[in-house]
């Protein structure tokens, strides 16, 4: 099992950046599809964007131009630059790591989420 846990969450205004990180214990974060979602209050949670073990990435619409996944895996962390933040960016942010474990069943692993407030 794949533990996660996100830092970098906070209160910024319209415009403006951050970056979000996401720490995993374990050896399978290198064969992980690694994943940023979000919940917003009464909306369902909603991917950002993914980046795969070979690094293809895949954005929503919304942060397109915007965000910007990546990954390291001698570290075992994936960060989450935000930049042009929005008002509707506002949310919960998840972690998420999608693997298969040793029966090839699909395992979705996430973090406990950091607030992420762009507000004036």
């Amino acid at each position: 099992q794949v533990q996660l846990v996100e830092s970098g969450g906070g209160l910024v205004q319209p415009g403006g950046s951050l970056r979000l990180s996401c720490a995993a214990s374990g050896n399978i974060f290198s064969l992980s599809t690694m994943g940023w979602y979000r919940q917003a209050p009464g909306k369902e949670r909603e991917l950002v964007a993914a980046i795969t073990p070979g690094g293809s990435t895949n954005y929503a619409d919304s942060v397109m131009g915007r965000f910007t996944i990546s990954r390291d895996d001698a570290e075992n962390t994936m960060y989450l630059r935000m930049n042009s933040l929005k008002i509707e960016d506002t949310a919960v942010y998840y972690c998420n790591a999608r693997y298969l474990n040793k029966w090839r069943a699909t395992i979705d692993s996430w973090g406990q989420g950091t607030q992420v407030t762009v507000s004036s």
